[in-house]
């Protein structure tokens, strides 16, 4: 839970930060199509580079980047065992009894693997240099064409926002019950299963301190007047740039680039 990082925002005052949430949304999926686009080792080191200057930019400490990669490790794991050795083709490189890694698959499954870590790392620019409210402001500007046909943009909005709030107030929750209960002698070593076992005690007071959180912020929402289907506005309202546009022309110059190229 300490990894944890979608829900957090890094206050800065770098180029990332300054961008306009609805900007920072299409420049994510842009990106994300460059992702799924790239099919060379070249093109996915030029990109990790640019991820590692922005991060320098976003002055991202290693130890929380760290942390956003350890709940992906068994993914990746995973990920690599099967392309390793159930996608076959090529010069066999090791041979494990009726298992052999081929070179096809090393080179499917790094790729793969470059691809989710990219993925994992794009968002978390995203959560980190953008505040919960103006990213659900973000989706709603996006979901406001759909209201048309009935559906509540404003609302999902606002349950995006409470959500992801929410996530870092359940993690350290979590860390304050888990403290409580090693001061009173509570072990949660040993293995795998030993553990989830003793951590079963837990989910209990986790799931009543929620619902308390949640009713609490249900009745202060009340108290302050909020209802659904009512027409609200922004107090602050998120200005477009020419470094918006100029982000944006580059992120599309790039997707170009690597279609033609080939990358």
């Amino acid at each position: 839970m300490r990894s944890i990082t979608l829900g957090r925002y890094l206050p800065g005052s770098s180029f990332l930060h300054r961008l306009n949430p609805r900007f920072k949304l299409l420049l994510l999926l842009i990106a994300l199509a460059v992702i799924f686009v790239l099919k060379t080792y070249a093109g996915f080191s030029l990109l990790f580079l640019l991820l590692a200057l922005a991060a320098a930019a976003v002055r991202l400490p290693l130890r929380l980047l760290a942390g956003m990669l350890r709940p992906i490790a068994y993914i990746v794991l995973i990920t690599a065992i099967i392309y390793f050795f159930f996608t076959k083709g090529g010069v066999v490189l090791l041979r494990l009894g009726p298992l052999t890694v081929e070179q096809a698959g090393l080179s499917a499954g790094f790729l793969v693997i470059m691809r989710l870590l990219g993925l994992v790392f794009m968002s978390m620019l995203l959560t980190l240099t953008t505040t919960p409210l103006d990213l659900a402001q973000g989706v709603a500007y996006f979901l406001r064409p759909l209201g048309r046909l009935g559906l509540p943009a404003a609302e999902l909005a606002m349950i995006m926002t409470i959500a992801m709030r929410f996530i870092p107030v359940v993690s350290e929750e979590s860390q304050r019950l888990l403290r409580a209960q090693m001061a009173r002698g509570a072990d949660f070593g040993g293995g795998f299963f030993s553990r989830a076992r003793k951590f079963a005690p837990l989910v209990v007071p986790l799931f009543i301190g929620a619902f308390r959180r949640a009713d609490e912020l249900a009745l202060a929402m009340e108290a302050r007047g909020y209802r659904i289907g009512a027409r609200r506005t922004r107090l602050r309202e998120e200005p477009v740039t020419a470094a918006d546009w100029g982000a944006l022309l580059l992120a599309l110059a790039a997707l170009a680039a690597v279609i033609y190229f080939r990358l």
